[in-house]
């Protein structure tokens, strides 16, 4: 066993790891888990598999990655939990692998932070560069964007999409889809503007930041159907790329989005 792993931990035989991964006391890593270089797993930790996990990851103690879902259709088939590079995944974080039901696979993208005491659910998918504050939670199914910001006690229902860029004020309940770039809040969630700071940290161009501006007006201020809106926010001067996300989010909508 390498010295990087502690003596008290207990890797099975089976788990894939990188000669320089890191494993604390008292953790658990079962069978069906690999593990990319550079990462290091805290003590009193629980991994089962399927789980396949990337590079350069910190995952704090407590922790339990990889558990069969709680969703009571789960028969115990093999299903997976693929986590990317470069996440930080705080203590007590529970993520769990996926179901048939769906795509068979939860997965986290890459650099992502999940603060302390978070529940990602079974079929979960999660972009890149995203936070999620702590005790939040994030039932079955739900997609979240790239840059989406989900404050502490937050809590998520079942299939919703939580736009790019986006951000759920702590202890929202979002019941329905949250449009790209949107600032939502409250119980239940309702839109207060769009995510500004967010966008000039990033380098959002300044007509790009007005037009979405614009295009938050007339989606969520104007009481028109989505297809009216949407028709008029293609007539807008600028149409870059950063519009089509917010129209696209809008579009795709299947729970109907929080106004």
């Amino acid at each position: 066993m390498s010295n990087l792993i502690h003596p008290s931990a207990i890797v099975d035989p089976s788990a894939e790891l990188a000669a320089d991964v890191e494993v604390g006391p008292w953790t658990i890593i079962g069978p069906d888990v690999s593990i990319g270089p550079g990462t290091v797993i805290g003590p009193h930790v629980v991994i089962g598999g399927p789980t396949k996990i990337g590079a350069n990851n910190r995952i704090f103690q407590f922790s339990s990655i990889g558990e069969e879902c709680q969703d009571k259709k789960y028969k115990g088939e093999p299903t997976l939990l693929e986590i990317g590079d470069g996440n930080v995944i705080r203590e007590s974080c529970t993520i769990h692998r996926g179901t048939v039901q769906d795509n068979s696979i939860t997965k986290i993208g890459n650099d992502n932070l999940l603060m302390v005491n978070v529940h990602v659910a079974h079929d979960v998918i999660m972009g890149d560069h995203s936070i999620v504050a702590n005790n939040a939670s994030l039932a079955g199914h739900v997609h979240v964007g790239d840059y989406a910001v989900l404050g502490g006690y937050s809590a998520v229902h079942q299939f919703c999409h939580i736009g790019a860029h986006s951000i759920c004020g702590a202890g929202s309940v979002v019941l329905k889809d949250v449009a790209a770039y949107t600032v939502v809040n409250g119980n239940t969630a309702s839109a207060h503007g769009v995510n500004v700071e967010g966008m000039r940290r990033r380098g959002f161009s300044k007509e790009a930041v007005t037009a979405l501006h614009r295009a938050y007006r007339i989606i969520f201020r104007k009481g028109l159907t989505v297809q009216d809106a949407i028709a008029e926010v293609r007539k807008l001067p600028y149409q870059g790329a950063e519009l089509d996300v917010l129209i696209d989010s809008v579009l795709a909508s299947t729970r109907g989005i929080v106004r």
